[in-house]
């Protein structure tokens, strides 16, 4: 499921700029390029568009963090 991607909206999370929303940190999914924001934020995005598409698979956006997360796992990849 993990392809070589490009941030759709690298400027921040793809609904809450849709919506004028805050959010917190950023997610990327690994599958498709779709920003959303992390479960700290108001409105969780990035776990919508996990469960909602079966994307799983993200990385951090954020600046210093080179990491993986599944949500279908709960786990570091």
């Amino acid at each position: 499921m993990v392809r070589p991607v490009t941030p759709r909206t690298p400027e921040g999370c793809e609904e809450c700029l849709r919506l004028g929303a805050p959010w917190k940190q950023l997610r990327l999914c690994l599958t498709c390029g779709h920003v959303g924001c992390c479960d700290s934020s108001p409105l969780r995005h990035a776990r919508a568009h996990a469960g909602n598409l079966g994307h799983p698979l993200v990385a951090s956006l954020e600046p210093g963090q080179d990491w993986r997360w599944c949500y279908m796992h709960g786990t570091f990849v």
